[in-house]
């Protein structure tokens, strides 16, 4: 098939390249992010490859189908950057990556979680500067402090083996408690709101939903210890910015690590460094010393860029065949 991989980076192309291997499709590669202004680009194509920051809205789509499109391939596990109802109305099969490497998402929480605590992002430009001081670094042992992940799929639950390894205590919120992690590591599945208020660090692993969106709101950051970390590598939305800055500036949480922000389409994956940066809320948040940003790599591991370029070649290679599409997005009811 002829596939248009938009929103590419040098990073995931070697991936794909040796995934096409075994299979055969030609690719043609577009650096732009796909958009209505952008997906004519994709004429007479049979398929696209999306990332998570492109915008499959209807205009976009309706532009697509009036080239010749039938499937949109996502290398992505979300899909809330595309509007489903529109896609089925105009005939697309959508496809996605459910799952690519747990491990690298939750091992990256776990960076965050681990330099906002030590304080090593700080360490580390003080030394570059010759200064050694120790004033300001005191952090706190993460064995023994409750931990509380929202979220216990694949990733969640990666995270809370790595979090018993620690020695910590293991609070989880899921919709479907898993005996499992309970027996095994001892999590004890709770609601929202004792997880907010028992929990030193709290890490978000649900999609974005509309009943997951601003999950962190003021009401839930009031509810939380003084001194909470919050992480953050699942979708920007779960927590709502403007009430995580206005908690950062009273001191009532202890610090943030984000590897999603909201705001971030346009912004992420793109080099801005000679710019000045137009998003006040995110120039705000970068002014915290106990905030930690990073640009949505929580993905970015060799392991997961290859297991992320084979499922989607996969995929676009079943759809050829007109074999059972076990990755299909298919639109909620």
């Amino acid at each position: 098939m002829r596939v248009a991989v938009f929103d590419t980076h040098r990073f995931e192309r070697d991936a794909l390249e040796r995934a096409n291997q075994r299979h055969g499709h030609e690719l043609a590669y577009y650096e732009p992010r796909l958009t209505r202004e952008t997906a004519p680009l994709a004429e007479r194509f049979d398929a696209v490859c999306s990332f998570v920051n492109d915008r499959l809205d209807n205009d976009a789509l309706e532009v697509l189908q009036r080239g010749g499109v039938k499937l949109i391939a996502l290398r992505s596990a979300g899909f809330n950057h595309v509007d489903l109802p529109a896609a089925r109305r105009l005939g697309f099969t959508v496809v996605r990556v459910p799952e690519y490497s747990p491990y690298a998402v939750a091992e990256h929480a776990v960076a965050l979680m681990l330099t906002l605590i030590r304080k090593t992002h700080r360490a580390y430009a003080r030394v570059r500067e010759s200064n050694f001081s120790l004033d300001g670094l005191v952090g706190f042992d993460l064995h023994g402090k409750t931990v509380g992940v929202v979220g216990t799929g694949r990733i969640g639950a990666v995270l809370l083996r790595i979090m018993h390894g620690f020695g910590c205590t293991l609070l989880a919120f899921d919709q479907n408690p898993s005996p499992t992690l309970a027996r095994e590591l001892g999590v004890r599945f709770v609601d929202l709101p004792q997880l907010f208020r028992e929990s030193d660090i709290i890490s978000l692993h649900v999609p974005l939903t509309p009943e997951t969106r601003h999950l962190i709101d003021a009401a839930a950051l009031a509810q939380m210890k003084p001194g909470v970390i919050v992480i953050n590598t699942g979708r920007g939305a779960l927590i709502d910015t403007q009430a995580l800055v206005t908690a950062l500036k009273r001191q009532q949480i202890g610090g943030a690590g984000l590897d999603v922000y909201e705001e971030e389409e346009g912004i992420f994956f793109q080099d801005l460094s000679g710019e000045v940066l137009q998003d006040d809320v995110l120039a705000r948040l970068l002014t915290f010393p106990n905030t930690l940003i990073t640009s949505h790599q929580g993905f970015l591991t060799r392991e997961a860029l290859a297991n992320i370029a084979e499922t989607t070649l996969a995929n676009i290679t079943a759809f050829e065949r007109l074999e059972p599409l076990a990755n299909q997005v298919v639109e909620r009811a």
